[in-house]
């Protein structure tokens, strides 16, 4: 079994436990995949299959390579596509399998991979959470970045360096989130805290791979 289903971000809203207490949970659409292709030790150097994201109304314009990668598979074409890794345990898994949500369970803990939102070109101090320098008086500092290297010595300004750019739209994963909710009849994952991108967006959730604790 494929232990990964891709899926969408619909939006956040909250429970509320027994105890009473309201918990933030992201609500995503996850599924139902299918596996697209089958990669081998050996005939590809490592185990993964590739799935993809049944959705309605599938894509329209496709070229003749895509449309053919599909065909091999058997399976309507889907817009979203991913690799997951296989390990020993996965257990047989062939072209044409479907991965369904009910793969996970209340309490089990996920990682969540998406696309934050893109800032588009940002400053030093929404970037990178700089201070700034005084804000009257006519320091006329007030959000620059300030030094960024030395004169003489070295001459020059070191890779690395933060500074003003593009921000955001950026693969971002989110380690584990408890799974709090499981609606297989509505192909619906609902966990615990908040998931990387805006709403409408793709994201892969996996299971756990480092320990919560």
């Amino acid at each position: 079994m494929v232990k990964a289903i891709l899926g969408k971000k619909l939006g956040m809203t909250q429970i509320f436990a027994e105890n009473g207490d309201a918990v933030p949970v992201t609500l995503l659409k996850a599924g139902p995949c299918v596996v697209v292709q089958r990669k081998t030790a050996a005939k590809d150097g490592y185990e993964a299959a590739q799935i993809g994201l049944v959705e309605v109304p599938p894509p329209r314009r496709l070229t003749k390579a895509t449309e053919g990668h599909f065909k091999r598979a058997g399976a309507n074409p889907t817009r979203f596509l991913r690799e997951v890794r296989l390990d020993d345990g996965t257990g047989e898994v062939k072209m044409g399998d479907k991965v369904l949500v009910d793969q996970f369970a209340v309490d089990d803990y996920v990682d969540v991979i998406g696309t934050s939102k893109g800032r588009g070109f940002a400053g030093v101090h929404k970037r990178h959470h700089f201070g700034g320098g005084a804000g009257a008086h006519g320091s006329m500092f007030h959000r620059a970045p300030g030094s960024i290297g030395s004169s003489s010595f070295p001459s020059r300004v070191f890779k690395g360096m933060r500074a003003a750019g593009h921000m955001g739209a950026s693969r971002v994963t989110v380690r584990n989130l408890r799974v709090v909710q499981v609606l297989p009849e509505d192909n619906a994952l609902l966990v615990e805290g908040a998931v990387p991108g805006p709403d409408g967006g793709y994201v892969m959730v996996r299971k756990a791979r480092a320990s919560h604790k």
